[in-house]
């Protein structure tokens, strides 16, 4: 559980409420139904609208990087990789082709079975690289829903204004109905700019930050598997490795 998440937004939110009570408002004046739908409705649809449906439902599966930060554990990755160095130099590249694929890293053993396999270096970084920065474009589209859904909900706030403005000047002539109507006008707005700077960009930011930290390990395996082909020293490798550690 990403605990900095949790205490940003109960800082960030909860600062907003108690804010609101020291200046002697009431918290119920900022919960209004009208206005949330029109935010949040029309955000969601308008990113709808501009984004392909597969990357739209990878990117609300990726909110729960959020909450729960994916795990890369890159001191086991480069023990994986020096035991298959050691293997590559005792057996030879073809000893490679015994390594049990359980447990290991999808894309750490697709480059182990092409350095099996006999493949040049170059070729074996230019596959993988190709394969590094398609996931990393595809991650970042998906990262870019959140980032979009923050330009559009302000203005969509300001549209949940202009509604509840058309709706105080239609009933001039009837006070009772003065007060719904400017409560959407500025709930409305709250709604926009608050959830665009204190959810849909940080989300959009936070992601980002994964997919980098992601990138950044498959970079280490390309790294380790094209020096295993090569015919480096296990020693050397273990040193570069480590230059991935900050």
């Amino acid at each position: 559980m990403d605990l900095l998440t949790i205490i940003g937004l109960i800082v960030g939110i909860g600062a907003i409420l108690f804010g609101q009570h020291l200046e002697g408002g009431q918290l119920a004046t900022l919960f209004n139904g009208p206005a949330m739908l029109i935010v949040f409705g029309g955000t969601l649809g308008a990113v709808m609208v501009q984004t392909p449906f597969r990357t739209f439902i990878r990117s609300l599966q990726m909110v729960g990087w959020v909450f729960v930060s994916p795990r890369v554990n890159i001191q086991g990755m480069i023990d994986e990789i020096l035991l298959w160095s050691r293997i590559a130099r005792k057996d030879g590249l073809l000893g490679l082709e015994h390594v049990d694929d359980t447990g290991v890293d999808e894309f750490a053993y697709k480059g182990i079975q092409l350095v099996a396999d006999g493949n040049d270096p170059v070729n074996i970084r230019s596959i993988l690289d190709i394969e590094i920065s398609n996931r990393e474009l595809r991650d970042i589209q998906c990262a870019k829903v959140f980032e979009s859904m923050g330009g559009y909900s302000p203005t969509i706030g300001i549209i949940g204004a202009v509604l509840g403005l058309i709706q105080v000047m239609g009933n001039l002539t009837d006070p009772s109905k003065l007060g719904d109507g400017i409560a959407i006008a500025f709930v409305a707005t709250i709604y926009g700019v608050g959830s665009a700077n204190l959810i849909f960009f940080p989300i959009a930011n936070k992601l980002k930050a994964h997919i980098q930290r992601f990138t950044q390990f498959r970079e280490l395996i390309v790294e380790g598997v094209v020096a295993i082909s090569e015919g480096e020293n296990p020693n050397n490798i273990e040193i570069k490795l480590h230059g991935f550690i900050g």
